[in-house]
């Protein structure tokens, strides 16, 4: 491993990083915005320069150069010095700052960056309090680039992140720089909006407040924002994402960088597509049917129930009982329920849910891969039901048995965000005479059902995913569940005749001694304090 030296201390560095890089996973604070390590280094926002030791063309010695240099574009090499703290270098982050700030609207009370900006630190630790700018402002429009986002020109420091993000990792090279000198500002092709499928990266990766996004502007300030660390449902990849929330509810779904999966970036799929957890249409409520139809029951009384009804199919024909895991559970909540339903029925039969698959999967120029697959634990599902035995089978066998009337009770779950059930499989699954249906919403499976359970979304719950490659990632509850309904972790605990609270940490610890498998979770490496 290289050693350099900055600042007077000698730190440890990976191999061929540039020296930006290195100083910010030390630990330092470097003022930078062009520099990103996901794309092309360009080194025009000139903030990063440093000073640099080399030999004097004279006397040989190892010496300070008489320029600056840029530490996003030098690599880190052993045995180098650079300094960050100097008078020259600190002249340069001032004088350039200025130039940034020369025609930039004081809007900071209405932009949405406020409270994220780097271009508000920046001002803060290296500007000045007072503009020598005399002439009046250069005004840019604001623009509407694409269905999702907008641009606010007057904003833009020029950084070309966006442009580089659309010619390298999307493809789609819908963003450009046009005109010159003072008046270079960014645009989209004439006749090409921002429209990728991954275009909601390109609001992130503004350093400054000059791309929007439509859905969250003038909606929230960023300091009234609580965040968790999550996994996206969207797709089988299990992209890492932050969730913003507040009392109100989730307000925006950011990137979390997983070296392993989707390294800076998410597709538009995971950005946007929560909308349905706050859905007014959600079930909220358990239902048993009597005489009148569907009426409520207490929490209290439903676990006890259920494994009376189980048993006692169970006993006419030993493996009429069928349990259909939905590939939108976690880990935790398809072990807990397996084994809840195998403990009264020890010859039930386990089913791997309908997992959705919506097209083909998309890969991007880098790498980024988008899945057809539209759930996020199919594999776990499948290992799970691997690992019990017995008797399992896919979701095809079950509409299969259950149209033949071999089927006299099940326990369905579904959990989608979307319809998932077709009028074949509804008349199939409407053959069971005891049919237990857990989900978000009300479905045609409604009037069939002897009980209809509400689930709650990923964001009100906790658990494990294992995605497509095999991959096990944790994720943690933001919302607390939707009044009247139970985590479905909890409510598995009590059905399998678990007393206390639900923690998803303590039945992988069951798991992982059974299976070991579930001993090995990904933990994303966490990102440089600094680095944006």
């Amino acid at each position: 491993m290289p050693k350099i030296i900055i600042d007077g201390q000698e730190i440890e560095c990976r191999p061929g990083i540039p020296v930006l890089q290195a100083a910010l996973e030390a630990g330092m604070d470097i003022p930078h915005y062009c520099y990103h390590p996901g794309l092309k280094i360009v080194a025009s926002c000139r903030l990063c320069l440093m000073e640099m030791k080399m030999p004097h063309p004279k006397t040989k010695e190892m010496a300070w150069a008489p320029k600056l240099f840029p530490s996003c574009q030098t690599p880190a090499k052993d045995g180098m010095e650079v300094r960050f703290d100097s008078d020259a270098v600190r002249a340069n982050v001032r004088h350039v700052m200025e130039y940034y700030l020369l025609n930039h609207p004081l809007d900071c009370p209405v932009c949405d960056k406020a409270g994220e900006c780097y271009l508000q630190d920046y001002t803060e630790d290296h500007g000045s309090a007072a503009s020598r700018m005399v002439d009046e402002k250069q005004k840019n429009p604001k623009k509407d680039i694409g269905p999702q986002t907008l641009l606010y020109s007057d904003r833009c420091v020029l950084c070309s992140r966006c442009v580089r993000f659309c010619d390298e990792i999307s493809g789609t090279s819908e963003l450009r720089v046009i005109n010159r000198g003072s008046r270079g500002e960014i645009d989209v092709f004439p006749g090409r909006p921002l429209d990728n499928a991954l275009q909601g990266n390109v609001v992130e990766l503004c350093p400054v407040g000059a791309l929007l996004d439509k859905e969250f502007l003038f909606r929230q300030r960023v300091w009234t924002l609580k965040t968790t660390k999550s996994i996206s449902p969207v797709d089988s990849r299990g992209q890492s994402i932050y969730i913003d929330y507040n009392e109100e509810g989730i307000h925006r779904i950011r990137p979390r960088f997983n070296e392993k999966v989707n390294e800076w970036w998410i597709s538009d799929e995971a950005r946007f597509g929560w909308k349905h957890v706050h859905r007014d249409d959600r079930l909220n409520q358990p239902r048993v049917r009597g005489s009148d139809g569907l009426v409520p029951q207490r929490w209290e009384e439903l676990p006890e129930f259920l494994r009376k009804r189980l048993a006692d199919a169970a006993k006419q024909v030993s493996d009429s009982v069928a349990v259909v895991l939905s590939p939108m559970m976690s880990c935790e909540e398809a072990w807990l329920l397996a084994k809840a339903v195998r403990d009264v029925a020890p010859q039930a039969v386990l089913f791997h849910g309908f997992v959705p698959v919506v097209g083909e999967d998309r890969t991007f120029p880098k790498g980024f891969v988008v899945k057809a697959e539209k759930c996020p634990n199919r594999r776990g599902i499948e290992t799970i039901c691997e690992h019990l035995g017995g008797n399992t089978a896919n979701w095809g066998d079950f509409l299969g048995m259950a149209s033949s009337g071999k089927i006299k009770a099940a326990y369905v779950v579904g959990g989608y965000p979307n319809e998932w059930l077709t009028s074949e499989a509804v008349a199939a699954i409407g053959q069971v005479e005891f049919l237990v249906v857990q989900d978000l919403f009300p479905t045609a499976l409604t009037e069939h059902a002897a009980v209809e359970i509400p689930s709650v979304s990923w964001t009100e719950r906790e658990g494990m995913f294992m995605n497509c490659d095999g991959l096990l990632q944790e994720f943690e509850r933001a919302l607390n569940p939707l009044e009247g309904t139970k985590a479905d972790g909890q409510f598995f605990f009590e059905l399998a005749g678990n007393v206390g609270l639900f923690r998803a940490k303590k039945v992988r610890e069951e798991m992982a001694a059974a299976l070991p498998v579930f001993a090995d979770v990904f933990i994303p490496q966490e990102l440089p304090e600094h680095a944006h």
